[in-house]
């Protein structure tokens, strides 16, 4: 479940404090291979399931289509209820520690070590952890920056 969050001061509140973890959601080899298409990356390591055998993980995730996973994933754990926009301001810190295998199930963990108030709203810093269902090592770690305008 999700924080009740309407205004810059429930936000504040949250600051320092795990925000929640999403529902978890499966990396099926299909979305793989159309994240391949879609960029050209057809290393066989992502698109060859019976190369990939002989390798050191199977077929697995490209980095960034788990990253993609942020915002959808995040809107199941924090929602600014009050808002007028809300905008992806960037990232910071992004590393991929461990792979994420064709089939295995993924979640985000969420916390909130930083809020600054801006013009009509305010900034917010989200430290997101990807875990991998049965893995001790995160797939993805990132910090999230977005800007979230909240009416008067």
């Amino acid at each position: 479940m999700s924080p009740d969050v309407r205004n810059a001061e429930d936000i504040r509140v949250l600051v320092s404090e795990e925000i929640g973890t999403c529902s978890w959601v499966e990396a099926t080899q299909d979305q793989i291979d159309g994240f391949a298409n879609l960029t050209g990356d057809h290393q066989w390591i992502h698109t060859d399931p019976e190369q990939a055998a002989s390798g050191p993980f199977g077929t697995i995730a490209h980095g960034y289509p788990t990253l993609s996973l942020l915002i959808p994933l995040l809107d199941g754990v924090f929602v600014v209820e009050n808002r007028t926009s809300s905008i992806n301001y960037g990232l910071d810190n992004v590393r991929f520690p461990t792979p994420v295998p064709s089939g295995s199930r993924v979640r985000m963990l969420a916390t909130l070590p930083e809020a600054t108030d801006i013009d009509s709203g305010v900034q917010v810093k989200i430290d997101c952890r990807f875990e991998v269902d049965g893995q001790e090592r995160p797939a993805c770690v990132a910090r999230a920056v977005l800007r979230h305008r909240l009416a008067a």
